[in-house]
């Protein structure tokens, strides 16, 4: 009947801003502003995460 999920929002946001802070990371080293870095990073987590819970429940 109803399929609750039993995924971890905790964990997809952890996996998303591991993922995003890695090419963050790269950026920075190549130059870019760390405050750019760190706002894209956060960017990028919120749309994964919002992608996640409308597609993937």
């Amino acid at each position: 009947m109803y399929n609750k999920s039993t995924k971890d929002p905790v964990v997809a946001a952890v996996t998303a801003g591991l993922g995003a802070g890695a090419v963050a990371c790269f950026s920075v080293s190549q130059g870019q502003n760390v405050f750019v870095a760190i706002g894209v990073t956060a960017f990028a987590t919120a749309v994964a995460l919002i992608i996640d819970r409308l597609f993937f429940n």
